[in-house]
Formats: C-alpha cells, sequence, structure tokens
C-alpha cells in the first residue's frame, strides 16, 4: 500500500466517523468501539 493509498484510506474512515456522529451522535461509535475490542480479543485468542 502505497501512501497515498493510506492517506486517501484514512480519510475516508475519518470522514465516516464524521458524518456518523453528525447525524446520528456518539452511541453509535461507543457501540462500535466495544464490538470492535471484542473482536480484536477474540482474534488474539484464536491466534
Amino acid at each position: 500500500m502505497t501512501n497515498q493509498i493510506a492517506i486517501w484510506l484514512a480519510l475516508l474512515i475519518l470522514s465516516l466517523f464524521l458524518i456518523d456522529y453528525a447525524l446520528f451522535g456518539t452511541e453509535h461509535l461507543l457501540f462500535l468501539g466495544k464490538k470492535l475490542y471484542f473482536f480484536l480479543d477474540w482474534l488474539a485468542f484464536w491466534r
């Protein structure tokens, strides 16, 4: 992955988070953060 692709991907993800925050508030981000934490913990178990 080149630096240019990484920057565009980071900007896309950040803009999606900002749109979600502007439209729906922080509840969705907190839910997704908790699910991501449990998913990473599950992946670490299977590693």
